[in-house]
Order: structure tokens, then C-alpha cells, then sequence
């Protein structure tokens, strides 16, 4: 299955919430979608909440925060031990 091609998805715009990555065409952020799947909420569960969102886009979000977090720049957390 081929990815979907998040750019066609995601915008970050210094006047839409602050340049933060969000769907394009709403004001609604990357990071709200991640954290909604995190808590355990369903892709219709989100598009219930979010009738602007489409299946497509909860993907890109995902695809998004895959590339996101593949990159070099991630932090090391502090070990929980």
C-alpha cells in the first residue's frame, strides 16, 4: 500500500494557529489529530468532532508525525529507571 503524500495534506502557515502544522484548509492542527488516535479515539470519532476532517486527512496527520518523528532531531527522553 502506498503512503499517502502528507504535503498534499499539511500546511504550516505564520497565520493559521501559529505556524503550527495543520490540515490544510482548517484550522485544525496536526497535533490535535495525533493526540486524538493517542487517546484512543477512532478516525470517526474524530471526524464526528471535526466534520471538516475527512478519512484522508487523519491519514495525512499520520504520515505527517511518521516522517516527523524518523528524523535526526528528536530529543533522547530521560530514562524512567
Amino acid at each position: 500500500m502506498e503512503r499517502l503524500r502528507w504535503q498534499d495534506y499539511v500546511v504550516m502557515a505564520p497565520d493559521v494557529h501559529h505556524g503550527d502544522p495543520c490540515i490544510k484548509g482548517t484550522r485544525v492542527p496536526v497535533a490535535i489529530v495525533i493526540g486524538s488516535l493517542a487517546d484512543g479515539m477512532l478516525p470517526e470519532d474524530i471526524t464526528a468532532e471535526y466534520p471538516q476532517l475527512t478519512q484522508e486527512d487523519i491519514q495525512a496527520a499520520l504520515a505527517y508525525a511518521a516522517e516527523v518523528v524518523s528524523q535526526d532531531i528528536l530529543m533522547s527522553l530521560p530514562s524512567l529507571g
